[in-house]
């Protein structure tokens, strides 16, 4: 199959969070099974061009309509990894992509819808006929609407859309503005209530939605998620227009690359392991982690949390266990950036109160090589989310042998099963520790459990993380599902 993504991230080149890894990730997996897939981006003036080899002019004079005139573009063509990649550079006083960040202007909506049409136009004048178009989140809801209403009929008739929403907490509502620049211009037809307008603003389009209504096929990134999304608030008001189209609405688990993430190849940490060598390669790694972090050592398990410190993330309960894991013979390291100002005051705090404890560590920000040494060398990561998609930090740590604990929500549910109550999954299979409340007390819960398991029966707590690093989280089963899914739209 001949397969075009079309989205705002790709890691390591485009990164802002978890989009970026999934979109490079899929891409690979589908290129190993013998699938022929391109890769369609903004070209940012901020984005990592050291990870482009051979950046070249493809695409000289890309005329975009826009309004009642054209933006002239540009389109530049490079492997990130060996993934080939087109990047759009527009020629505008609007600098659409030279804003020094991906996201947070005040014009996102139109910079993205700008980037939806730009993409299907090239799509159009390079006779690049792709079999299937898959398009990432809000930012490209817009696609499956413009080539269902435009482009099949000016030469795009079979090309068929998978669109795969990744956070429905941003869904991209907009205004008739963005109607008429990219030439949807019957505001009554695309107002209606069954096709792009906000299911509660009756003033408003809303991206993501005319994503789900014009696409073949919608994903989400986990089976529980899907559920979620249909089901309970964690669909920001998109759960009736899912339910129309549940027959087409799948959840699909992320991967994570073992070729990055494996403690056997893993060049961050010192002392690479296997299920073989596990006790000696994670005691090594937790010291090394204890002499980088100034901690002191003695015989406790260690205890991390990794990952954005916001409201999605179960902000409050993260420093809750922080002082609970102090409280009872335990030592925490926190490695994670606050998107709020109030919050990272509140963390700089925190980190300027225990500054002198030996056994924390809070480090404020986002450092790649730690977070490996952190995965390798914890006991225990907690991962205490409001809401959470997928979820990578879980599936990373079992892997390295590090027991989660985790709250039952969204992909948390499908990757993370509980060593005493999870009845559904043979106990030779389970692999950590799940709560369902949001409150200190379940939190507490779950984290005692660990703790006592770590002390009381050390044999059985070694047996619980060699259990976690058998799982198969890779790419491998979701590229089957992706590639089935694909198939099944391509003959409709």
């Amino acid at each position: 199959m001949y397969i075009i993504q079309i989205a705002s991230e790709c890691a390591p080149v485009i990164k802002a969070g978890g989009l970026g890894d999934v979109v490079y990730g899929l891409s690979r997996e589908l290129e190993i099974r013998g699938h022929c897939v391109e890769l369609i981006l903004p070209k940012y003036d901020c984005m990592r061009y050291d990870h482009i080899w051979g950046i070249h002019e493809a695409y000289r004079d890309l005329y975009v309509p826009w309004y009642d005139a054209y933006i002239h573009c540009t389109v530049y063509c490079g492997r990130v990894h060996g993934r080939l990649c087109f990047f759009i550079e527009p020629h505008s006083r609007d600098n659409f992509f030279n804003r020094g960040c991906y996201y947070g202007c005040n014009d996102d909506n139109m910079r993205f819808a700008f980037f939806s049409k730009a993409a299907l136009e090239f799509l159009l004048r390079s006779n690049k006929r792709p079999d299937v178009i898959h398009c990432h989140d809000w930012q490209t809801g817009l696609v499956p609407v413009l080539l269902y209403e435009i482009y099949q009929y000016h030469g795009m008739p079979h090309q068929r859309v998978c669109y795969t929403i990744h956070n429905f907490k941003h869904q991209g509502i907009a205004g008739n503005e963005q109607l008429l620049a990219t030439g949807l211009k019957r505001e009554s037809y695309y107002f209606n209530y069954a096709r792009l307008r906000d299911n509660f603003n009756p003033f408003a389009i809303n991206m993501m939605k005319g994503g789900i209504v014009y696409a073949n096929a919608v994903t989400t990134v986990s089976p529980n998620h899907a559920v979620e999304a249909r089901f309970t608030e964690v669909g920001s008001g998109l759960g009736h227009t899912l339910h129309l189209y549940q027959d087409k609405f799948h959840g699909i688990l992320n991967g994570i690359d073992y070729d990055f993430w494996n403690p056997e190849v893993d060049r961050y940490i010192p002392h690479p392991y296997t299920p073989k060598n596990f006790s000696e390669g994670k005691a090594q790694n937790k010291q090394a982690l204890r002499e980088r972090l100034l901690l002191q050592t003695v015989d406790k398990p260690i205890i991390a949390y990794i990952g954005r410190l916001d409201g999605q993330k179960g902000v409050h309960l993260v420093h809750h266990a922080i002082y609970y894991a102090l409280n009872n013979s335990a030592q925490f390291v926190l490695l994670g950036s606050a998107t709020e100002t109030s919050i990272n005051q509140h963390f700089r705090h925190e980190k300027s109160f225990l500054n002198d404890n030996p056994d924390c560590h809070l480090e404020l920000g986002f450092n790649e090589e730690l977070s490996h040494l952190i995965y390798a060398g914890a006991d225990i990561i907690v991962v205490p989310s409001n809401y959470e998609p997928c979820g990578l930090t879980q599936m990373i740590a079992l892997k390295y042998g590090t027991v989660p604990v985790v709250r039952g929500v969204g992909g948390l549910v499908n990757t993370v099963f509980d060593r005493d109550y999870n009845d559904d999954v043979p106990p030779e299979q389970r692999n950590g520790y799940v709560f369902y409340q949001t409150d200190y007390p379940a939190l507490e819960s779950a984290m005692e459990r660990a703790l006592k398991l770590w002390y009381n029966s050390p044999e059985e707590f070694k047996q619980l993380a060699l259990q976690g690093m058998e799982y198969d989280y890779s790419w491998n089963d979701p590229g089957e599902q992706y590639i089935e899914l694909y198939e099944n739209i391509r003959h409709k």
